[in-house]
């Protein structure tokens, strides 16, 4: 079997993966198969463009635009993972532990938020 095959069969049938795993199988697919990361400003403008795709799903399923042909057949989940892999992408090219910054952001929006949204009248 080809390396390139076995790869993307280990992808394919994975299960719930922490997020430090994630990290560490895109980067093992992008030196793999993917042969190298795109540029940072490159990933950013993909990211951009995936943030997009899944924007233009979400108001045709969930707002008022009606769909159109090229956008039937689209997935939720499939345009969330795209977002998912190219923040994932950029976060090994910057050295960035997400696990780690999901931890610290948790903690900020404990401490600011503590109150904050349940004294909201607006959320009653």
């Amino acid at each position: 079997m080809h390396p390139e095959i076995l790869l993307t069969s280990i992808f394919i049938f994975m299960n719930d993966i922490t997020i430090a795993e994630a990290q560490q199988q895109v980067d093992q697919w992008i030196k793999t198969v993917g042969v190298r990361y795109f540029s940072e400003l490159t990933n950013l403008g993909i990211l951009m463009e995936e943030v997009g795709e899944l924007s233009r799903l979400m108001v045709r399923q969930y707002g008022e635009q009606s769909f159109k042909e090229t956008d039937k057949g689209k997935e939720l989940g499939d345009e969330m993972a795209d977002v998912l892999w190219v923040l994932i992408c950029l976060a090994n090219q910057t050295g960035v532990n997400l696990t780690a910054a999901l931890e610290k952001n948790f903690e900020k929006k404990n401490l600011r938020d503590a109150r904050r949204h349940k004294e909201n009248d607006k959320l009653k």
